[in-house]
């Protein structure tokens, strides 16, 4: 279990590699990385900033990686997650789970994400051909976190 809140790039095949390294109870992997688009509500992005309270956001996603832990059987799990600014086509967050099976990977995945996407205290801030903007939250966001609520594993 590991959670990192940095500025620098990360290397995808590396943190992997390095969440499933000397453990042969792994069969199954599950990633999601989201990156920075060049586009958003029909404007062009130039950069993204990510603003964040460095205590309370470390709290928030140790307690979504926790979760995720106490509801399916994981072997590891990693949350990474970027601030500071950054370009298009950049690495924002990588979330994985490891598990003996795809099921709990997927699920755990996912769960993770769905939570991260309204629950952690990061702030956006584009800087677009029409200035710069507050990125809100969405409406399809909340709906993917609320059919965990009463979803057993």
């Amino acid at each position: 279990m590991a959670i990192r809140v940095q500025r620098p790039i990360f290397d995808i095949g590396v943190e992997l590699s390095d969440l499933t390294a000397d453990n042969p109870r792994i069969g199954g992997l599950c990633c999601f990385t989201g990156l920075v688009r060049d586009m958003n509500n029909g404007d062009a992005v130039a950069t993204l900033t990510l603003e964040h309270y460095p205590g309370m956001t470390h709290k928030q996603l140790a307690k979504i990686e926790a979760e995720a832990n106490e509801r399916w059987a994981l072997e590891a799990s990693l949350i990474i997650h970027r601030y500071g600014t950054m370009l298009p086509e950049e690495p924002i967050v990588l979330v994985a789970a490891a598990s003996a099976h795809r099921h709990d990977a997927f699920a755990a995945c996912q769960f993770m994400m769905d939570y991260l996407k309204t629950d952690a205290p990061f702030w956006k801030v584009e800087d677009t051909d029409q200035g710069a903007r507050w990125v809100d939250s969405r409406d399809s966001d909340a709906t993917a976190k609320a059919r965990w609520r009463d979803r057993e594993s």
